[in-house]
């Protein structure tokens, strides 16, 4: 695990680039890239998980591979901010270097291993992803956006498709027996790792700001408190349970498949714009509200309340109700902020974010208090 620790270092900073990014870039073209960017952070982490789940990292080789891969991650998360523009390059040849790479590696160690082949067909779907990485990033312009959103997409169809390809043939989720403890609780910590990202992003704008007023301390405390609420919906009981359900399931690799490498996604992602919501709150809590910034306050809570809603769905098989309600609740806000964008300033906004997401975890705590076989009451 320490290892795994120094290895999620590198991704605290790309976390923090993410977020730096979508608040200089708040516009369409901007959200845009910094999806695509942020999913490709996320699978390149991903599978790293994956892999110290089948392989001891304390391997000396593994530990070599990781940081090597470290490396990559580090120029890959330097380059995000113009990775659509001059260092394009830089980060395609640090992704495609951390993914193909790492992959070969194991897929050479593990060839006589029955996991083997699942690396190798991972492998092949890694090459084939990379020629659009790097065609995307010397082409340039909006090509390359093109490039790289076919590159995920071939990226992200290999689970679904048990990595299919011709010659080769295709595993299935019950060829990927994992610890599944094990990846709950690095999923959580990349929860963390994003969490620490709003915590940071909180303190720093109040450190910056110009001159403390009150409406800026007021900003500072409703996204304290909205980052609070947000660890609590994820981890208070929901985590530890799923963990449990997790490491006893009798088809790991599906729930590891769909539960944690896929419907992290939106939580990590609201997590991220939340973050940037509460910068802009800080920054200006009075001024008339933009369509961008409506977007980060209410949107990001509202996608993280919809992944997590997911996520109790796959490892629990019911959807929490409270977590729709608040998702309606964000969409009635946003409507009067579209309607009416100057009864509805920045801090406002930032209020109404926090008491749903803090109301979400108080009905859970109410819900607990009932009886359930799960350890989650539904």
């Amino acid at each position: 695990m320490p290892v795994e620790l120094f290895f999620d270092l590198v991704y605290v900073f790309a976390i923090t680039q993410l977020s730096h990014l979508l608040l200089a870039h708040l516009d369409m073209a901007g959200v845009a890239q910094t999806v695509l960017l942020t999913l490709a952070v996320w699978w390149a982490w991903m599978y790293t998980t994956w892999t110290t789940n089948y392989c001891d990292p304390d391997h000396p080789v593994l530990r070599l591979t990781l940081t090597g891969a470290m490396l990559a991650g580090l120029v890959m998360a330097a380059a995000l901010p113009q990775a659509f523009g001059p260092r394009a390059m830089w980060f395609a040849g640090a992704y495609v270097a951390l993914q193909v790479g790492r992959t070969l590696v194991v897929s050479i160690a593990a060839r006589a291993h029955p996991i083997g082949v699942t690396f190798r067909l991972v492998l092949a779907y890694h090459v084939l992803s990379a020629v659009l990485w790097i065609a995307g990033a010397a082409i340039g312009g909006a090509a390359q956006g093109v490039l790289w959103a076919v590159a995920l997409a071939v990226e992200y169809s290999g689970p679904w498709l048990g990595y299919r390809m011709p010659f080769l043939g295709r595993v299935t989720t019950t060829d990927w027996t994992i610890d599944g403890a094990h990846m709950a609780e690095r999923c959580q910590l990349f929860v963390i790792i994003a969490l620490g990202e709003s915590l940071l992003v909180t303190g720093v704008s109040l450190a910056d700001h110009p001159h403390l007023s009150a409406a800026a301390v007021a900003a500072f405390a409703v996204a304290f408190l909205g980052s609070v609420a947000t660890w609590w919906v994820y981890f208070h009981r929901t985590a530890e349970a799923a963990s449990e359900t997790a490491a006893h399931v009798d088809d790991t690799g599906r729930l590891g498949r769909s539960a944690y490498t896929y419907i992290h996604i939106p939580m990590v992602a609201g997590i991220i714009v939340a973050a940037v919501g509460d910068e802009l709150a800080i920054a200006h809590p009075f001024d008339r509200i933009t369509a961008g910034a409506a977007l980060a306050l209410l949107g990001g809570p509202a996608l993280f309340l919809a992944g997590h809603a997911l996520f109790v769905r796959a490892v629990f098989g019911w959807v929490p109700v409270n977590r729709l309600v608040g998702i309606g609740v964000l969409a009635a806000a946003g409507l009067l902020a579209a309607v009416a964008p100057g009864l509805v300033p920045p801090l406002v906004l930032a209020a109404v974010a926090t008491l749903v997401l803090g109301a979400v975890a108080a009905t859970d705590g109410l819900r607990d208090r009932a009886p359930a076989q799960a350890g989650l009451a539904p």
